[in-house]
């Protein structure tokens, strides 16, 4: 019973990314705004490896190539692009559009494992990639080339290229490495990689100008949104299976709306909730096939 509430917390911490990260992005320009964040997620794992598994596994040169590709694509390229969209899009609706991400490393394994793309499978990408189409044009699917969609909207598109690299580079690396030891080494790597466009914009003046609401924020994102989430969802991968564990994530856009709405008053329109639906719903049947094998 405790592996499925941590899930849902897991779940709901990443939901709550999207209005900290708002709030955070209101404040501090992109690159600043991911390093804090992970600066402070960096600490907080090596300190948890050291606790867990007595440190951090010396790696080969080959690895490092793999830790340093992770951290380009994960960190330093997914926050760019999270901080830079949250500028100008709603939480909720920006959830939405990174709740797409199962769907898009589904077409990349295929493209590049040659995974059997089965008619489950087929039905979730065309009904989550609608869903997310929906929200993002606020109801008005023929409306996609226009003005609705913004370079906010092609920001946190970008979080989904980005994220579905991590995680086809994670396959290799994650069959080497722990789950915990490969996120804080791409952590590390990608922190260093942040440090310098950050400290293009001026990186030192903003620990003394930014107000405490803003490092409330990137607390969060650091410790709950990143280490506390992904070491219970890694626990319950572990416990469960990916399968089981996977579905949680689901939730993820469902909390980033309510949340959305209740700190920031963000508006809550039919379309975003159908396109939430049918985005989680179209996550769920693309896996549905191994679910039931887990």
């Amino acid at each position: 019973m405790l592996v499925y509430i941590k899930l849902l917390l897991a779940a709901m911490f990443w939901g709550g990314t999207f209005t900290a990260g708002r709030i955070v992005s209101q404040h501090l320009p992109p690159f600043s705004a991911a390093f804090f964040r992970f600066l402070i997620a960096t600490v907080c794992l090596v300190f948890l490896v050291r606790k867990m598994e007595g440190g951090l596994p010396r790696i080969s040169k080959a690895q490092v190539t793999q830790v340093v590709l992770l951290g380009l694509t994960g960190v330093f390229a997914y926050n760019a692009f999270f901080f830079t969209g949250l500028q100008t899009v709603e939480a909720g609706r920006a959830a939405v559009i990174v709740a797409t991400n199962p769907i898009f490393i589904a077409l990349l394994a295929t493209l590049l494992f040659k995974e059997s793309l089965g008619s489950f499978k087929v039905m979730g990408i065309i009904l989550s990639v609608s869903g997310a189409i929906l929200a993002i044009t606020r109801g008005h699917p023929f409306h996609l080339l226009s003005e609705v969609v913004t370079w906010g909207d092609v920001a946190i598109a970008g979080c989904v290229a980005s994220w579905a690299a991590y995680s086809i580079l994670g396959k290799y690396s994650m069959s080497i490495l722990s789950p915990q030891a490969a996120v804080t080494y791409s952590c590390i790597a990608g922190t260093m990689a942040l440090f310098f466009p950050a400290m293009h914009e001026g990186l030192p003046g903003f620990v003394l100008t930014a107000p405490p609401l803003v490092w409330l924020c990137l607390v969060y994102l650091g410790y709950f949104g990143t280490v506390l989430g992904f070491t219970w969802y890694y626990q319950a991968v572990k416990s469960i299976g990916p399968s089981r564990a996977s579905v949680f994530i689901n939730f993820v856009p469902l909390f980033a709306i309510i949340i959305g709405f209740i700190f920031l008053k963000e508006p809550v329109d039919p379309s975003l909730i159908l396109g939430a639906l049918m985005v989680s719903g179209g996550v769920y049947l693309a896996n549905r096939r191994s679910s039931g094998t887990s």
